[in-house]
């Protein structure tokens, strides 16, 4: 018995004792910041947003988390006030050095002051498309519709057009047609409006928009836009576009394609068109001229 106080006085009196009382009061507190922000997490799930329930479990998590540290450094003796010191100082030497990382950073907690988006938003930036899965303070990872991960910058998101393509409830989808030019725009714009009629998915409030956009090369050109819930808007998409191309079939209406007719006014004799079956070389023709 006393060889173990012995063991155990020498423990306290050597610096190891002191390192795991440290080290314990940090593996502790890492358990215990991990416990409460999961907790809070739940709490606030059904009362905020996906991104400000990250944010505050984030929030919670780190700041329990640097106060445990905070505590284990000065348990075993550390001065927090040069700490401190040093660690402002190493701040601003890495802000000087890292310019662009800084930029992102404070570009980082603008976007979360703001929220332009949020976790699980579909967004456009430039020429990307994807779903947000993580705001971070130097930069904002998306996942794309055919599986890639981009990591775009937070300094680039503030500097470029971003679109929130879940932001609404509810989306419309722009079907851009053209018919030819001797059908009947009237008995067209009738046989569209039974055709979102029918589809259960096409909302009826706001009301199907029938659109003269103008008259092209090969056809008078309409816009045709109908509404559904964002969920809907690639099947309300392709239905409506299959549903127009069976109907026109079927009513003999013309989609064109794109070609080019040739007119010399009303006052000009039509250019006279005829097949050659024996076609002449140009040389021979050349030739035979000179």
């Amino acid at each position: 018995m006393e060889v173990i106080n012995e063991f155990f006085n020498m423990l306290k009196a050597s610096h190891l004792y002191t390192l795991t009382q440290a080290l314990i009061l940090f593996v502790v507190g890492y358990f215990i910041a991990k416990a409460l922000s999961s907790a809070m997490e739940r709490i606030v799930s059904k009362k905020m947003t996906t991104h400000g329930v990250f944010l505050l479990k984030r929030t919670v998590f780190y700041t329990l988390l640097g106060l445990f540290v905070l505590s284990a450094l000065k348990h075993i003796g550390i001065d927090l006030t040069i700490l401190l010191g040093a660690a402002g100082i190493f701040t601003v030497a890495i802000g000087f050095a890292s310019q662009t990382s800084a930029s992102n950073l404070i570009s980082g907690i603008f976007l979360m002051i703001e929220r332009p988006f949020s976790i699980g938003d579909v967004i456009k930036v430039n020429d990307i498309l994807g779903e947000v899965i993580s705001i971070d303070l130097l930069s904002v990872k998306l996942r794309t519709f055919d599986n890639l991960f981009v990591r775009i910058p937070n300094e680039s998101m503030i500097k470029s057009a971003v679109t929130t393509m879940t932001k609404y409830p509810i989306r419309r989808a722009d079907l851009k047609l053209g018919i030819a030019y001797k059908e009947d725009i009237e008995k067209v714009r009738d046989l569209l409006l039974k055709i979102a009629e029918k589809n259960v998915i096409c909302l009826e409030e706001p009301a199907p928009l029938f659109i003269l956009t103008g008259f092209g090369s090969s056809s008078v050109d309409i816009q045709f836009s109908v509404w559904s819930r964002r969920e809907n808007f690639l099947a309300l998409k392709n239905e409506m576009y299959q549903n127009i191309k069976k109907t026109f079939d079927e009513q003999g209406i013309e989609i064109p394609f794109p070609h080019i007719s040739l007119y010399a006014g009303s006052a000009s004799k039509p250019f006279k068109v005829a097949m050659n079956e024996n076609p002449r070389s140009t040389a021979d023709v050349v030739s035979k001229e000179e």
